[in-house]
């Protein structure tokens, strides 16, 4: 199956880079490109213009196949999804909703399109969409989350579609990437194992708390408000989670976030910051290059299913 996604994205290896935003910007996302994955720019909640100029670095940097992730959520949504068609972008990821209104454009564009999806039923509603694939996101991933583990999450998803399924969550080194072959996955979408990345431009002070995170770090904000996400523990984190167990409105929970990420990515404040990172941070113990990472993972995966990848 691994073969399936590569020939549909056109990269050399089955390896996607997660669309994070703030952390996944051109510098990191050409680097994965040019090492044979798929790099992808993170919009977040950015402007059309520096999504513009994001795009514009990506092409000068990399000949190679790379992606966007759109929130959905964004306010210049349609601006930039207008933007993306124009630039005639190879992938298109999309989180926090339906791509399902800018499907047919981006299709005609020649578009590959990739949802990011929590669940089988809306698994299926992408794929009837006209999803060429979805990247089915267990709860162990950094930031926004949903409920079902990476473990349960993909096989379901691969029985219920008869499109590719990359999948995400926990996958950090060649254990994780075999595991999600086993479990019927044409590749694997990886997030903070990148994060740590030499080329990333987070600050250090956020790349060190990942190195330095251990299996108990990781906890989740949000679960009584329905936001879930999934970040290491620092004194926002037990501010956060003070004021909703003591019945705090999401307004008031919002004010304390308000440009949290940004506050951990660019300022490095990881004490006040929203430092988000999968459990998986508590194997990620060094920073190397893209093409080290990528490296690594795939002749580990060669020595333990035996394949030629």
């Amino acid at each position: 199956m691994a073969g399936l996604i590569n020939e549909l994205l056109g990269i050399r290896y089955p390896i996607i880079q997660g669309g994070m935003a703030w952390v996944a910007t051109w510098e990191l996302a050409s680097a994965v490109s040019n090492a044979g994955g798929l790099g992808i720019i993170g919009v977040g909640g950015a402007e059309v213009g520096w999504v513009a100029e994001q795009i514009r670095q990506m092409k000068e940097h990399t000949d190679a196949p790379f992606g966007v992730n759109l929130m959905l959520m964004n306010p210049q949504a349609d601006e930039i999804a207008a933007l993306l068609a124009d630039e005639k972008i190879p992938v298109i990821t999309t989180g926090a909703g339906n791509p399902g209104k800018y499907m047919a454009r981006w299709k005609q564009a020649g578009a590959k399109v990739i949802p990011v999806i929590a669940s089988v039923a809306l698994a299926r509603m992408m794929e009837k969409a006209g999803a060429d694939a979805v990247v089915a996101e267990g709860t162990e991933s950094g930031g926004h989350i949903g409920a079902a583990t990476t473990m349960t999450l993909v096989p379901q998803v691969v029985d219920a579609l008869h499109i590719p399924v990359i999948a995400a969550g926990g996958i950090a080194d060649a254990r994780g990437f075999a595991a999600a072959l086993m479990l019927g996955a044409s590749g694997v979408q990886i997030g903070t194992r990148f994060v740590v990345a030499k080329e990333c431009i987070v600050h250090e002070n956020y790349k060190e708390k990942i190195i330095r995170a251990k299996d108990i770090d990781s906890e989740v904000t949000g679960l009584a408000n329905g936001h879930p996400i999934r970040v290491l523990r620092n004194k926002m984190t037990r501010e956060y989670l003070r004021m909703e167990k003591e019945g705090a409105g999401l307004e008031e929970l919002e004010r304390l976030t308000l440009g949290a990420l940004k506050k951990a990515v660019v300022e490095g404040d990881v004490m006040y910051g929203s430092v988000m990172a999968g459990q998986i941070a508590g194997l990620v113990k060094d920073e190397k290059t893209c093409a080290e990472i990528i490296e690594e993972i795939m002749t580990g995966a060669r020595e333990r299913l035996q394949l030629t990848l």
